[in-house]
């Protein structure tokens, strides 16, 4: 088994390193042409909801990484940030508990979700397209009851809008007020990325989108592994669920659906193989950031809001398109 992982580390970082270099390219290329289209782009204020819209969309990208490495998918992110934020809601304003309780609260109640859904993916063998697809409808849903179909606000809980909207670099440095969001979003992508390429749980994550059969043939337990990993993407969620619900400062639990799609499309971007087996951490901040710059630049120039939902889905398309190039080249 250890020849098996091995040889499929070698062959996954050799060739995801001309993916991240077109991506990060054409990130380049994206800022120099807003930055021309429209003198509004660079200014600071745009910069900053730009950084504050990945912030979310990344972290997000982070969590459905794992799970596409797999050879599966995860379309219950977007309402499961919701459902996080909803029990944040319920654990700091109608419980009025300390907010480290509702920041456990939240991140537990995601890798409790992310492990009904790896339960149903390994154990019951549901296909992951119908099992998240269930567990979005199911958090929705949920989600509204729970809330009373209102959204919870958290002007009771000091401390909790500086999750996100905060700097703690800007207050050491004021020229670079860059939103705690963003930091939150590098942290945890640094440490994905050291489980990713360092620990057991990334080398067996890896092997099970390249050969699930191999590596069970090879004595390891796929199911338990496979839990795992929905069980850390749905962590992950939680955390975009606290630092969305602190940029808004409410939890609004009509919102969610749609967040999925940029989060794919950023994961697809950045060189992550839908077919599983190969993906980086790196390449997928690098999709966050270019959905974050094309999204924000389309609505600096006024485009409608139709032509954007177009758009994302025109690149979603060609970037999986070229997925399959790729893979056939290889």
């Amino acid at each position: 088994m250890t020849m098996i992982v091995q040889s499929e580390v070698k062959k996954r970082t050799s060739s995801g390193v001309h993916q991240k270099l077109l991506a990060f390219a054409s990130l380049i290329i994206m800022l120099v042409f807003f930055s021309l289209a429209s003198s509004n782009f660079l200014q600071t204020s745009n910069i900053i909801g730009i950084l504050q819209a990945t912030s979310v969309n990344g972290v997000l990208a982070v969590g459905v990484t794992l799970v596409i490495i797999t050879g599966g998918i995860d379309l219950s992110v977007g309402t499961l940030m919701t459902f996080t934020a909803v029990i944040a809601g319920v654990v700091l304003t109608y419980l009025g508990m300390p907010l480290l309780f509702g920041i456990v609260a939240a991140i537990g109640a995601g890798a409790f979700c992310g492990f009904i859904s790896g339960t149903l993916v390994a154990r019951m063998k549901v296909p992951p397209f119908i099992a998240t697809l269930g567990m979005m409808l199911i958090l929705k849903g949920t989600s509204l009851v729970i809330s009373g179909t209102k959204p919870i606000y958290f002007n009771n809980t000091p401390g909790f809008s500086q999750i996100s909207t905060g700097s703690l670099i800007g207050q050491v440095f004021p020229f670079l007020p860059i939103p705690n969001g963003v930091l939150i979003l590098f942290v945890v992508a640094t440490v994905v990325a050291f489980i990713l390429n360092r620990t057991a749980l990334g080398r067996y994550t890896f092997a099970l989108g390249s050969n699930e059969e191999a590596a069970r043939l090879s004595g390891v337990d796929t199911d338990f592994w496979k839990i795992c990993v929905y069980s850390l993407s749905g962590g992950i969620c939680g955390v975009a669920g606290l630092i969305i619900a602190s940029r808004l400062n409410s939890a609004q639990p009509a919102l969610g659906l749609g967040y999925e799609l940029d989060a794919i499309a950023a994961v697809v971007i950045g060189g992550t193989s839908l077919a599983g087996g190969r993906g980086s951490i790196l390449g997928t901040i690098i999709g966050a950031f270019i959905m974050s710059v094309l999204l924000n630049g389309l609505r600096i120039m006024s485009v409608a809001q139709e032509w954007q939902t177009i758009v994302t889905g025109l690149i979603i398309i060609l970037a999986v398109y070229a997925d399959m190039v790729r893979r056939q080249r290889t």
